[in-house]
């Protein structure tokens, strides 16, 4: 599933702060550094992107991430298949956050939503992790 947050009345808001490709992949991969080394060790057949634009859900909420692909936990004789694919959303990252450095807290806690569901956690275990974190 995803990390979702709020609804389609932000596109009529003003955007607060857009960056660059560059940046926002730079800030993705300061997100990624944030998750433990033995963690990462353990990511297998996935690929991280960036979109520029906006995803809504089935009720109208921005979509920040989404994870596609077969979770760790339900593979079995598992080989020769595309990767998983996790998205980052750029353009419903930047309509929800205030500035720049909300923008960072935010893919930190998107990636990190994301690569919890490549191994195998549901949209409520996800939550609980991140409420401890």
């Amino acid at each position: 599933m995803s990390f979702l947050r709020s609804s389609q009345s932000f596109l009529s808001s003003k955007v607060r702060t857009i960056l660059s490709d560059q940046e926002f992949e730079k800030l993705v991969k300061q997100g990624i550094d944030l998750i433990p080394e033995n963690i990462l060790k353990k990511l297998e057949n996935i690929e991280i992107c960036i979109e520029d634009k906006y995803l809504f859900n089935k009720s109208g909420s921005l979509v920040l991430g989404l994870y596609q692909g077969i979770p760790k936990i339900k593979r079995w004789g598992y080989g020769q298949v595309l990767p998983d694919k996790i998205t980052i959303f750029k353009k419903s990252i930047e309509k929800i956050a205030k500035d720049q450095k909300d923008i960072k807290k935010i893919i930190a806690k998107t990636v990190y939503h994301e690569i919890a569901h490549h191994f195998g956690y549901s949209e409520k275990e996800v939550r609980k992790l991140e409420k401890k974190r």
